[in-house]
Order: C-alpha cells, then sequence, then structure tokens
C-alpha cells in the first residue's frame, strides 16, 4: 500500500496499470454527485444549517484543525454550533453523543480518535454516527443553532449551506486519478461545489483554485495523561525527544519539532493508528512529544508525555463565508 501511495504523488507502473478502474470509479462519483446536482436526488431533512469540511483526497490533509478553527469563529459571532463526524475507527455506526459541549463522556474507541480530540478542546457538542443527518438532528437537540461535519463532503445526502474543501498545498491532488488508480475520492471536477478550497501549508498544489490558506501554528505543549500540565515550546529546544505520530503526514509533524528546535527521534505510524499496550516504550529519562490526536490514544493506556497543542491560521478571515449562515435548515449540492 505504501508503494502505491508513492505512485500517486510521483508516478509508477501499478498507478498506470489501475488507471481503467480508477477512470470507472471516477465516473460512477460523477455520475452521482450529477444526480444531486439536478435534484434527481435529494439530502435529507435537517434542523439546523450544516457547514461541511472535507478533502478530495485519501488520507489526513488537515480538516480536523480547521473544524476546529471554523467552530471558534462561529462561537465569536455568539451562534452554538456543533461537531458532527462519522467517527473513523470506532467500534459501530450508532449515534452517539461524545460532548454535550460539558467536556467528553466516551472513550476512544467508541467515538473516534478525531472526535475525541474535539471533544477535549471544544465547548461545544459532539455528535457521531454513520448516519450524518441522523447526528445533526441530536445536536440540534442539544441546543446547537448549527453544525460543523467533519468529513463530510462526499455525504451528499447530509444537506449543506457551506463547504469547505481542505487541499494538501504540497502534495496536492497527486497524479489527479481517482482510487485505486490515484489519491482523489471522485474527480478534482468536484471542487467546483465547495464555497471554499483550503490549502494546507506551503506549496501550490490545488493549482489555480485558491480561496484561502490555512498553516499550523504550534502554541505549546500538554501532558498527555495529564492535559492540564503545560510547557511552553521553549522546552524543546536542544531536548531529545522520541516524536510519535500515527497522521495523515507524519513528516510533516517531525519537521514542525525541528522547526522548534528539538533532535527527533521520528516514530512514524498509520494515521488512525490503534495502538496496543507494549507497542511504544521508552527509556527512563527519555521524552516523547505526539500529536493531540495521538495522545488521546496513548492517555488511555497510562502513557505519558506531552502533546503538542497547534491552532489552525486562516488567512484571510474565513467570516465572509460564515456571516450569512441562516437560521434553520441547509439545502443541498446545487
Amino acid at each position: 500500500m505504501r508503494a502505491l501511495t508513492r505512485q500517486w504523488y510521483q508516478g509508477g507502473l501499478l498507478s498506470d496499470l489501475l488507471r481503467p478502474l480508477g477512470g470507472l470509479y471516477g465516473a460512477a462519483m460523477r455520475i452521482r454527485r450529477g444526480l444531486y446536482r439536478r435534484g434527481w436526488r435529494r439530502p435529507d431533512p435537517v434542523p439546523v444549517p450544516v457547514v461541511v469540511v472535507g478533502n478530495l483526497t485519501v488520507g489526513g490533509t488537515g480538516k480536523t484543525p480547521l473544524v476546529i478553527a471554523l467552530v471558534e469563529h462561529l462561537l465569536a459571532r455568539g451562534r452554538r454550533p456543533a461537531v458532527v463526524s462519522r467517527g473513523y475507527g470506532r467500534r459501530d455506526g450508532a449515534v452517539r453523543v461524545v460532548s454535550d459541549g460539558q467536556g467528553r463522556t466516551l472513550p476512544v474507541g467508541l467515538c473516534g480518535d478525531e472526535p475525541a480530540l474535539m471533544a477535549d478542546r471544544l465547548p461545544v457538542p459532539v455528535v457521531v454516527g454513520a448516519d450524518r443527518s441522523e447526528a445533526v438532528r441530536a445536536a440540534a437537540r442539544l441546543g446547537a443553532d448549527c453544525v460543523v461535519a467533519d468529513d463530510g463532503f462526499q455525504r451528499l445526502s447530509l444537506p449543506r449551506h457551506r463547504s469547505f474543501v481542505v487541499v494538501d498545498a504540497h502534495r496536492g491532488l497527486g497524479n489527479g486519478r481517482c482510487l485505486p488508480a490515484g489519491p482523489l475520492r471522485e474527480p478534482a471536477s468536484a471542487l467546483a461545489d465547495a464555497d471554499a478550497v483550503v490549502l494546507h501549508g506551503e506549496g501550490e498544489g490545488a493549482g489555480p483554485r485558491e480561496d484561502l490558506r490555512m498553516t499550523l501554528s504550534p502554541q505549546g505543549l500538554r501532558g498527555v495523561r495529564e492535559p492540564g500540565a503545560r510547557e511552553s515550546l521553549d522546552w524543546l529546544r536542544g531536548r531529545r525527544v522520541h516524536a510519535l505520530a500515527g497522521i495523515g503526514d507524519p513528516m510533516r509533524f517531525f519537521a514542525t519539532l525541528r522547526t522548534l528546535g528539538a533532535e527527533v527521534v521520528p516514530y512514524p505510524f498509520p494515521d488512525h493508528h490503534s495502538y496496543q499496550p507494549g507497542e511504544v516504550g521508552l527509556e527512563g529519562g527519555e521524552a516523547l512529544v505526539t500529536t493531540e490526536k495521538d495522545a488521546v490514544k496513548l492517555a488511555e493506556l497510562g502513557i505519558g508525555g506531552w502533546a503538542l497543542r497547534v491552532d489552525a491560521r486562516l488567512e484571510p478571515d474565513p467570516g465572509p463565508w460564515l456571516a450569512d449562515l441562516p437560521w434553520g435548515g441547509a439545502p443541498g449540492v446545487s
């Protein structure tokens, strides 16, 4: 799988051989989206407006930091937002309340690592469910007047008033082919349905379309087992750390730590990796630094260390995309 992923972005024979399958998959996804565009299929009714955050490629691009940033913007505007997510990697697809806004009440196995992180970071309801529309209705019952849906761009049955699509500015859309020949979940033409394309990081990977630029700004360190414990970024300078990351692009995380002055011993894992007891072991006195997404899982295993806390910076301000968010239901793809 790693070899195929490299070919998606660097070219190769296997990707070329899979191109016909990618073409068939892409055609099916194009037809599916066309049915919603023409109104031949309609999204589910929901009681509050929905802001969708998604991407076109498989793997992490930075959706979770963007969700957090958009929720914080909505809070600053006096709205009562909630977060809805599928909850990748959890044990079932049932609709579950991860937080009612007063703190997380579910373990990672029942909600997924990203919803757990968002419930820990945000003072808003967080709901997971395979049926995203029902999850939105559950969030409305908790008092939300709008919802930010994590990874919902391809969930066309979920209505949306605004949609943000995140593109890794360095990797872009790869070879431009659909799965399994390339990294695309659907053809790049789907970007026409995005209200805003958000480039994450440095580079020009989305081609001519760029509405917002997102960078992740390190804010400090917090304890893995003791989230209330804090260290400044200066703690990293000149220190040898064992850096653990199970995210879409672990190398980006390791590069950030090096930029902050740390000597990094890297431990990359697949995105959403489910850590097992004994899998992560350090000698006495060695420091572990990880991502906030990994920290919610490591804490349940009793593993200590530090998590790097980051905030998303958006340029320009996303306010114009959120200012006219209505009070009421959301439309579908148009």
